[in-house]
């Protein structure tokens, strides 16, 4: 198998994580609460242009979500407008309960700087590595892509696949005849 087939087999396997999030641990924090975090993460909320999470009291949001099962995380979309879209983004797997008082105390798992390329719809690849038994993911927008007070996200989509996990009560231990 070639490399480029191979990387086209992992690609395919890819879903949206959209059915494995924990809507009720979701967070956000420094959203306004007129643009809240369902509109970029919901299913039909996300697809309507004039929906979109912003910050509020300057560009940072720090974005908590857990999952109902273990995923594995292969990349990221985000959408948002050229000049408020989200320009550095740091992604955290497994750091629950993080506030931007100690969010610079954790090294990150990637950091992915978006171009204007990207918030079109271009998706990226993370360090696929360091996401491979994700419970809960933070995402923490650090900057936007001009500097301004407020940053907008329009849609923020996931992909990846779930991982398969052994039911040990379901296996029969098998007896020494």
């Amino acid at each position: 198998m070639s490399t480029e087939s191979a990387s086209t087999a992992i690609t395919r396997n890819q879903v949206d994580l959209l059915d494995f999030i924990d809507w009720s641990g979701v967070e956000c924090l420094n959203q306004n609460t007129s643009h809240s975090v369902v509109n970029a993460l919901k299913q039909g909320y996300r697809e309507d242009e004039g929906l979109k999470l912003e910050s509020d009291a300057d560009e940072q949001l720090l974005i908590c979500i857990p999952f109902t099962q273990v995923i594995k995380l292969h990349s990221m979309l985000i959408i948002g407008p050229e000049e408020d879209g989200p320009r550095t983004v740091k992604l955290f797997a497994n750091k629950e309960h993080m506030g931007f008082s100690n969010v610079s105390d954790y090294p990150p798992s990637d950091t992915v700087v978006f171009t204007p390329e990207h918030l079109k719809g271009k998706p990226v690849a993370l360090k696929y590595v360091k996401f491979q038994s994700v419970r809960s993911l933070t995402i923490f927008i650090e900057e936007n892509q001009e500097g301004a007070d407020i940053t907008q996200v329009q849609k923020i989509v996931l992909y990846g696949s779930t991982v398969e996990t052994t039911d040990m009560k379901g296996l029969k231990k098998i007896e020494d005849h």
